[in-house]
This record gives structure tokens, C-alpha cells and sequence, in this order.
């Protein structure tokens, strides 16, 4: 069999008992595609079946058995296990290759459906424009991140981040330059912070900022960083040169009860904004909540 699969194109991992072929089909990038004998030592067909089906989050295995048992009862049991197929065994070869294909199929069809809820997922929860976390994606990792942050009593640091004068851009160049500088205003400003934290376009040229385990003593640096990052140097359009800055407020929650609304630290920064927008922009407005 493993010979009649090679020659067919097929990379064949041969296993000894039912331990190692459920230890190799539940390695990271393993088979997609298992003949699983009935009988084997350590672990049965029935139970490596079981076992496989018991995983989540893991792309799926294509599973036939194959048996010389012929009832009923007996196939039932395979496909109650979790069997897809099954192969009476002396097996005709044409039907083997026959069947593994009819796998391939569904495997096929089943990466297609990955695909296509990841992508809805990936919809779902991203602005379409700049590619960042979307509103309603920012607000809900907002509230997980303070979860998280009461129950290991760290601190979490809101950035709420507007563009100075974009209502210019688009008036001066054009809405397709006012869409080009909010992408190239978001890749700067992810680019600013690190790799755990979080960024979303909270609406319109706002922006909101995720720092976890940061408190006041690093927030008005780490704020710093970021309008730095977007004012440093000049954006550019179809060879115009533009200066872009960015105003914002910044809240930093030491402590925190996941059953309060998170309403109340939105309009505390949202005010720190309107600070720094009403005192010259192109500055950091550093509030303080307390529960």
C-alpha cells in the first residue's frame, strides 16, 4: 500500500502503532489524509479517530479506516468515531486512490471554507481604508484588555489620536489624498507601538490606541511617541509634499471593575482630545480617571 501510494504521487508517513499515528496526525503542518488500520497496538483505529476529533482549532483530517470486519455494527462504530471513509481490506488499489481522492475533495472544500470565514472574520472586524481594527473590533478589545488588566492588576493606557486640519487635505487635494493619508497616518502610527499593543480607527481621521501595561509614569512618553512618529517627517501625494501632525488625549486606568461601562473612560479621553485641539494641537493632553 505505502509503495502503490508513492508511485501515485504521494508523501506516505508510515507509523507503527496507533500512539505514533496520533501523535503524527496531531502535529503542527502533519497528514491531512490518514489510513487508519482497525487493529494496531497501543491505540485502536476507533480511539486515534476519537482522539483526532476531539481536537479544535486544528485543520481537519481526512480519516479512512481499514478493516476486515464487514458488519453493520462495525462500520457504524468506525463512522460514529469519527471516521470519514472505510476500506475493506485486501484493498483493490484503483478503489484506494479512487477514495483518497474523493478526500482531497473535501479537504479542499473544507480550506475553501477556512478561507472564506476567515476573510468575513477579517471583514467583520477591520477597516476596509487603513486595514486597522474597526470600531466596534477596538471598543471590544478595549473592554477584554481591561478584564484582563483588573485580574493581573496591571494598567491599561488609552490614545485617543484625531489629525490636525484633515478637513485641509481633503479641500486642498481631494478625497482620494485625504484616503492615502489616513493609511500612511496609521502604518506610522502602528509602527510607534509595540507588537501587543492595539490600534483602531475609532472614525472619520480619529484613532485609538490600546498600551497595555502602561501606566501614568510612561504615558505621556509613550503618547509623545507616537505624534512624533506621524510629525517627524513630511507625507506625500501624487509629488505634493504635506505636513501632518496628530492631537491627543491620553487616560491611563490603574485600576479597574469589569462590570463598570467603559462609556465613562471614552468621553474622559475624548475631553483630554478636545483639549489638545483647543490649546494649538500637534500636542499630548494627559488625563487621569479614578474609579
Amino acid at each position: 500500500m505505502e509503495r502503490i501510494l508513492q508511485k501515485s504521487g504521494y508523501d506516505v508517513v508510515a507509523t507503527a502503532n496507533g500512539a505514533h499515528a496520533l501523535e503524527e496526525l496531531s502535529r503542527e503542518g502533519g497528514p491531512r489524509l490518514a489510513l487508519l488500520d482497525w487493529m494496531m497496538p497501543e491505540l485502536d483505529g476507533l480511539e486515534v479517530c476519537r482522539r483526532v476529533r476531539s481536537r479544535h482549532g486544528q485543520p481537519y483530517v481526512y480519516i479512512t479506516m481499514l478493516t476486515s470486519k464487514l458488519s453493520n455494527n462495525d462500520v457504524v462504530a468506525g463512522l460514529e468515531a469519527g471516521s470519514d471513509d472505510y476500506l475493506t481490506k485486501p484493498c483493490n488499489p484503483e478503489e484506494l486512490k479512487a477514495r483518497l481522492r474523493t478526500g482531497q475533495r473535501v479537504l479542499h472544500l473544507e480550506d475553501d471554507l477556512v478561507e472564506a470565514r476567515e476573510e468575513m472574520r477579517y471583514k467583520a472586524t477591520h477597516d476596509a481604508l487603513t486595514g486597522l481594527w474597526n470600531h466596534g473590533a477596538i471598543l471590544s478589545l478595549l473592554r477584554n484588555d481591561l478584564s484582563r488588566a483588573a485580574e493581573d492588576l496591571v494598567p491599561v493606557s488609552l490614545l485617543l489620536c484625531d489629525v490636525d486640519h484633515f478637513k485641509r487635505v481633503n479641500d486642498a487635494h481631494g478625497h482620494l489624498a485625504g484616503d492615502e493619508i489616513l493609511r500612511q497616518v496609521a502604518a506610522r502610527i502602528e509602527n510607534s507601538v509595540g507588537a501587543s499593543d492595539a490600534v483602531g480607527r475609532y472614525g472619520g481621521e480619529e484613532f485609538l490606541i490600546l498600551l497595555k501595561s502602561c501606566g501614568r509614569a510612561q504615558l505621556k512618553d509613550r503618547a509623545e511617541q507616537v505624534r512624533n512618529e506621524v510629525s517627524c517627517r513630511s507625507f506625500f501625494f501624487e509629488g505634493a509634499s504635506l505636513s501632518i501632525s496628530l492631537s491627543l488625549g491620553a487616560l491611563s486606568v490603574e485600576q479597574w471593575t469589569p462590570a463598570l461601562p467603559i462609556e465613562p473612560l471614552l468621553r474622559t479621553v475624548d475631553n483630554a482630545l478636545y483639549h489638545a485641539k483647543s490649546t494649538g494641537r500637534n500636542r499630548v493632553v494627559c488625563s487621569d480617571f479614578r474609579i
